[in-house]
């Protein structure tokens, strides 16, 4: 298994984690500042680098047009989500409680342009680039149908509650999973009935 594809299946795992750890957390009802609070957001940061070499694999599983395009858009969700991540990190080392980090985050979301960017466009793009990659990639047989629709709920369930972020970060690792065993990409699928 290349690091890509081991990527496929690592990445939401830490997504996974993220959950996992700020439910425990949370259960304690002083969830942030904290340890549970740093390691929660280091774990989903690793996850989010980690997404960075499962999407490139994902982008030359394609020989379609759109691949760049909507791999810029993923990255794009990245980007604006590691910003946010590090934000809430940084709040958690400076601040001593909730009320500090809140006015932490509200400095920063006073940056002109700031909180839409980071909060409210910029990290969302990150699953529908995934998920417009997905749809690519069912249209090419590569993956099942249902990949995207698992990509879909899983990127759908946080939006209801931030409790299922954990079954979201599954759902999101049943759809990449059939990529990281190994199948031929398109390709070589493509040569292969060319005879090449």
């Amino acid at each position: 298994m290349t690091f890509s594809r081991a990527c496929l299946i690592a990445a939401p795992l830490c997504f996974a984690g993220y959950g996992v750890v700020r439910l425990v957390g949370r259960m304690d009802g002083q969830y942030g500042p904290g340890l549970d609070w740093q390691v929660a957001h280091l774990v989903n940061l690793v996850g989010l680098a980690l997404l960075v070499p499962a999407v490139l694999g994902l982008r030359r599983e394609l020989a379609t047009h759109g691949r760049t395009f909507w791999t810029v858009v993923t990255f794009v969700g990245v980007g604006t989500s590691v910003v946010q991540f590090v934000i809430d990190v940084v709040a958690g080392l400076l601040a001593s409680d909730k009320a500090g980090m809140s006015a932490i985050s509200a400095q920063v979301s006073a940056i002109p342009g700031a909180r839409i960017v980071f909060y409210v466009v910029g990290p969302p793009l990150l699953y529908v680039g995934l998920l417009a990659l997905t749809i690519m990639l069912a249209r090419t047989k590569a993956v099942a149908w249902w990949c995207p629709t698992l990509i879909l709920a899983g990127s759908m369930l946080p939006v209801v509650s931030l409790d299922l972020i954990p079954v979201g970060a599954l759902c999101v690792l049943a759809a990449l999973a059939p990529l990281a065993v190994g199948r031929p990409t398109t390709r070589r699928r493509e040569a292969a009935a060319a005879g090449m």
